[in-house]
């Protein structure tokens, strides 16, 4: 999978929102990570010196087969997604907080581990996402939960940019974010995808 881009969607889910200190905002927030930053599975996300504090963030990715762009319709969005996929949209919470911006805090080499596989024909309205550090559930979220559902999120982003064949869009992360450090063992699930899992390791020189 190459997308020619990774877009993210921010404080979708309200209870996040809110543990960050955030409201939802009142229409979509969204922002992008590098393709750089994408890893696949049992590859180590490294965590950089730059940053004192690295989280993870489990998410549900929504990866296109079909062109979309403005003036697409719901029906149209939902023809356009070829799957979906587990997904880490792993932050600098320390270097988020510091910028205007969230390209650095997102941006990093491994901060976006995707897979392990593509499930083709899911029903996007009912979806479950948990994440697990070293087997201790950190996070769950479910669809219904989303502030503004995968559909609606598609049109809209594809309003301001168009999104390519085999692009990723991750839709938000549910409550429960937390710091990972050297050592631990991160685990992504999404509902009929499998185990998206990734050993942490401080960068050595």
């Amino acid at each position: 999978m190459s997308p020619s881009k990774i877009v993210a969607i921010g404080r979708n889910y309200a209870e996040h929102a809110r543990e960050l200190g955030n409201e939802v905002p009142p229409e979509p927030l969204f922002f992008l990570k590098a393709p750089s930053a994408m890893i696949g599975p049992n590859v180590p996300i490294v965590l950089p010196p730059e940053s004192q504090r690295v989280e993870h963030e489990g998410e549900i990715a929504i990866v296109l087969r079909h062109r979309l762009r403005r003036g697409a319709s719901a029906d149209e969005a939902r023809d356009a997604v070829l799957g979906v996929t587990c997904a880490n949209d792993v932050t600098a919470r320390d270097l988020q907080k510091k910028d205007v911006q969230f390209t650095r805090a997102k941006g990093f080499d491994t901060f976006c581990p995707l897979g392990p596989a593509i499930r083709l024909g899911a029903d996007l309205e009912d979806l479950e996402v948990v994440t697990r550090v070293n087997g201790a559930e950190r996070q769950r979220g479910h669809t219904r939960m989303m502030a503004y559902p995968i559909v609606d999120l598609l049109v809209y982003v594809s309003r301001m940019m168009t999104l390519e064949p085999g692009d990723v869009m991750l839709t938000g992360t549910p409550s429960g974010v937390g710091p990972l450090v050297d050592g631990d063992r991160v685990e992504v699930e999404v509902s009929g995808v499998g185990v998206l899992a990734n050993p942490v390791e401080a960068l050595r020189g």
